[in-house]
């Protein structure tokens, strides 16, 4: 399979993507701007580049009950690709309520638009004829959530496990539709492409990924905040799992990746964490050519502020011209000073007006006293000892002769009984 798309008659053009989140914030800053402005990219790339079809592999929202703005989004979105010709299928990923993301599943069918969130329509393909010869049959396996699908199929309860179980099927369906000799068992003719929101194994992740091991969407158990959680090592699913299947639209890793040739991450649209400030943002493009697919290539869009991280000491971060690039955009700040400077985070506000993440890693931090509040408590000597030692345990820098001195009234004025 080439790198790029060929100049082709006959060939079909899919665009991939995933993991829109629609509703997100970040750092508690709204996206739905940013998003409203990268979705209008992506509608623009459909109707410039012809393309005959659009995978959503989960993930559409970020809440399993979305803000009405960002259903509003949707259906723009969705009303602005049907007009360009395009037909769209989505799934549903571990964000999304896959009741409430299906609803009006088969009266959209008429429209073009193919929900696929239940698991009863894995093998109800999504199905293009080209006019030219050759077809493509998609098949969109929605997130899992293990315990209910491995009960209900006989099969353990494991990511790995349902997964393989919802591909079999798959492959059972496709060779029934679609006959046998070619690829994997079904017809030359016919390209089998297969949308999956899960964790593959070997992938990499970022900050931004809640963990797929978690509880499904909208349970009472489900962090409705959780939007740093890392990604840990469970739920992981082997890419051979989808060995023989033409080409497999992966979501929920938000960076762009090549699992294997036919194994692929379109990564999120619009950066979701610092840890994604190097990525490349945008989708995938894919051909297929008589039922083969023939290319893929990389579609990229750019929307909202930048992200920039910034790590060093607060003088040389205020000062250095170096660091200018950074003051338009949205910024996480370590600070590295032994000792915690003063109005540190007003001051670095000053020149970063985009600061979202002040953090204090404090580099060769000079011996002081016990580290833990406990400790300092029961080494003071004095009520003085135990108040100055509480401001320097929670700022991480000694209280101010100033300080100090207000610190020392205040418990004068107490035990003299003082109101003033």
């Amino acid at each position: 399979m080439s790198s790029t798309a060929p100049d082709s008659v006959g060939h079909m053009l899919i665009l991939h993507t995933s993991d829109w989140h629609l509703g997100r914030s970040f750092h508690g800053t709204g996206m739905l701007g940013s998003q409203r402005e990268v979705l209008a990219q992506l509608v623009a790339t459909v109707a410039e580049r012809g393309v005959d079809l659009v995978l959503v592999a989960g993930d559409v929202y970020d809440r399993a009950l979305p803000a009405a703005d960002a259903v509003e989004l949707l259906d723009q979105t969705l009303a602005e690709l049907s007009r360009t010709g395009a037909r769209v299928v989505l799934t549903s990923g571990n964000h999304d309520s896959a009741i409430r993301l299906g609803f009006g599943g088969h009266l959209l069918d008429g429209a073009g638009v193919h929900l696929r969130t239940r698991k009863d329509r894995i093998t109800d393909p999504v199905v293009l004829e080209d006019p030219e010869g050759g077809r493509v049959a998609v098949y969109g396996i929605p997130y899992l959530e293990p315990r209910q699908a491995g009960q209900d199929w006989g099969v353990s309860a494991d990511h790995a496990a349902v997964t393989a179980e919802a591909v079999r099927r798959v492959r059972e369906d496709a060779t029934e539709r679609f006959g046998t000799g070619g690829r994997d068992g079904h017809d030359a003719g016919t390209a089998v492409i297969v949308m999956a929101h899960l964790f593959a194994a070997g992938g990499a992740g970022s900050d931004s990924e809640r963990d797929i091991g978690a509880s499904a969407p909208g349970s009472a158990t489900e962090d409705a905040q959780d939007t740093t959680a890392l990604v840990g090592t469970l739920g992981q699913v082997p890419v051979t799992v989808f060995d023989g299947i033409d080409y497999v639209a992966l979501g929920h890793l938000h960076g762009r990746q090549a699992m294997a040739p036919t194994v692929r991450y379109s990564g999120s649209p619009l950066p979701y964490s610092f840890s994604e400030a190097n990525h490349t943002k945008g989708g995938l493009l894919v051909t297929t050519t008589g039922g083969e697919v023939t290319g893929v290539e990389t579609v990229d869009w750019s929307a909202g502020r930048k992200l920039a991280v910034l790590r060093g000491r607060i003088e040389d971060l205020l000062e250095n011209p170096e660091h200018a690039w950074a003051e338009d955009r949205w910024c996480q700040v370590t600070v590295t000073d032994p000792v915690r400077p003063p109005q540190a985070y007003q001051r670095l506000k000053e020149r970063f007006d985009g600061l979202l993440n002040f953090v204090l890693e404090p580099a060769g931090s000079p011996d002081r006293k016990p580290s833990t509040y406990a400790a300092r408590l029961a080494a003071a000597k004095t009520d003085l000892e135990v108040c100055t030692g509480f401001v320097e345990h929670v700022r991480q820098r000694p209280a101010s002769e100033d300080e100090t001195g207000l610190l020392r009234l205040a418990l004068e004025e107490t035990r003299t009984g003082g109101a003033a």
